[in-house]
């Protein structure tokens, strides 16, 4: 099977079942790569619709645009993923999948008794931030973005 770029913008939009729009986007963010042919069209080689999957994919595990791009910016010639590439790209997306879940029970945990501190609830506070210290730490909802200070 070759690998020229000769599918047209609506073909990959269909077969990857994403809106041409988004394709301009992905584009635009440097996930995916078109050529133009000689009418000046955008044309994909077929193994973007691998890419445009592994994309997919990633963002439905809650992966941001960004994380993605710098992923799969990781292979060799910024290649399409091979199956050994996802099970690699898979790992390294658990461990920010796992920061991430930790972040949520964090905020889950405080939801209901603690807005992270610029507090509004002295009186109850289960951390009470005597004088401000927390001030020379950041500002806002410092406690849910500073794990360290939880622990």
């Amino acid at each position: 099977m070759t690998l020229e770029a000769n599918l047209a913008v609506g073909t990959v939009a269909k077969r990857a079942d994403v809106a041409v729009s988004a394709l301009h986007f992905y584009e635009k963010k440097g996930l995916i790569r078109s050529w133009r042919n000689e009418g000046n069209q955008r044309r994909y080689k077929r193994d973007v619709l691998r890419r445009i999957a592994v994309i997919k994919a990633a963002q439905k595990m809650g992966i941001t645009l960004e994380e993605i791009k710098v992923t799969l910016s990781s292979l060799p010639d910024n290649r399409t993923p091979t199956k050994a590439d996802w099970e690699t790209l898979s790992r390294q997306w658990q461990q920010q999948l796992d920061e991430k879940i930790a972040y949520m029970q964090r905020v889950r945990d405080y939801v209901n008794g603690c807005i992270g501190c610029g507090c509004l609830s002295m009186d109850r506070c289960p951390i009470y931030n005597p004088e401000d210290k927390l001030a020379d730490v950041d500002s806002g909802a410092v406690l849910l973005d500073h794990p360290k200070i939880n622990d």
